[in-house]
């Protein structure tokens, strides 16, 4: 039996959150629909998406290869309700946009290509650049419309902003930790452990202020703008990082495991939006934009 849509709707919605019950709850269904529907979908393909353990469900290789065609389908099924408007393809002009380097890679690219798709007559120009330079250039009217991160947008006054995504902050360990096995982690643990930490846009900032509110010096012990570098560092055992699961990724380059854990306590989250001047009158290609962006938000299981 072929697998069918909702199965991936199921699936893609546990990898994300990466808890059935979780699942369940943004799906507004009861956790045996989603349980059963992932045992149909591993037997028509063959293989284990998940492995099964006490404190939940870990995604697998074979289940991280299916995720990237699993997502693409269900963009393709967004994209076939879309495409008998039709006025979208009689569209033309120009869309200038800016994103934050931590949104361009995890968010952007879908939805552009998503956007190129709908509207193929709109010149795309896009730069990439810290929050407050993309501020400056939203409010001059330099820019349409910005995705960026929301969470510490500066001028509230002067700019409208649309939350797209929501990432929660979780503890990366590389494989055989102590802290892997621990029924509850807390922020004092992560203080004890050397950091590897990221330092784009307010993510330094963020993790800085958590542990200095514990009274704990955080033991930075590397520093870096490269998320792959990241992973690699925390995946050989150089230390842990405290993320937004928007980027996490179970494996490195290097193709070593690299574990993911909630973590006891008041986390920030990390907001991702659309952002564009108040009182402006966008153009049909960024009210086309904007449109696309809420569609892919709404498309998402929860």
């Amino acid at each position: 039996m072929a697998f069918t849509l909702r199965q991936i709707q199921y699936f893609v919605a546990v990898a994300e959150q990466g808890s059935v019950t979780r699942a369940a709850q943004n799906l507004s269904i009861s956790q045996s629909s989603v349980t059963e529907a992932l045992k149909e979908l591993e037997t028509d393909l063959g293989v284990e998406l998940f492995e099964r353990h006490p404190r939940g469900l870990t995604i697998t290789h074979n289940g991280h290869q299916f995720l990237r065609h699993a997502t693409k389908i269900l963009a393709s099924v967004t994209d076939a309700r879309t495409s008998f408007s039709g006025k979208q393809n009689e569209i033309s002009g120009k869309l200038n946009i800016g994103v934050t380097s931590l949104v361009a890679g995890y968010v952007l690219s879908d939805l552009l290509a998503r956007y190129r798709r709908a509207c193929p007559g709109v010149e795309v120009s896009a730069i990439e650049d810290n929050g407050g330079y993309l501020e400056h250039l939203l409010v001059g009217g330099e820019l349409d419309v910005a995705v960026m991160v929301i969470s510490n947008l500066r001028d509230r006054m002067a700019l409208q902003a649309e939350i797209l995504e929501t990432s929660p902050y979780r503890l990366w360990l590389p494989m055989g930790h102590p802290l892997v096995s621990a029924d509850i982690i807390s922020v004092a643990d992560i203080a004890r452990e050397p950091l590897i930490m990221l330092t784009v846009d307010e993510i330094e900032e963020n993790t800085g202020k958590l542990l200095s509110a514990l009274g704990a010096r955080p033991h930075v012990a590397f520093r870096t703008r490269s998320v792959e570098a990241v992973r690699s560092l925390v995946a050989t055992g150089a230390g842990v990082a405290l993320l937004p699961d928007l980027v996490y990724r179970p494996w490195s380059l290097e193709g070593d495991r690299i574990e993911s854990r909630d973590v006891s306590g008041s986390l920030p989250v990390v907001q991702v939006g659309m952002v564009w001047r108040k009182g402006s009158s966008l153009p049909q290609a960024a009210r086309d934009f904007v449109g696309i962006a809420e569609a892919l938000r709404s498309g998402r299981p929860r």
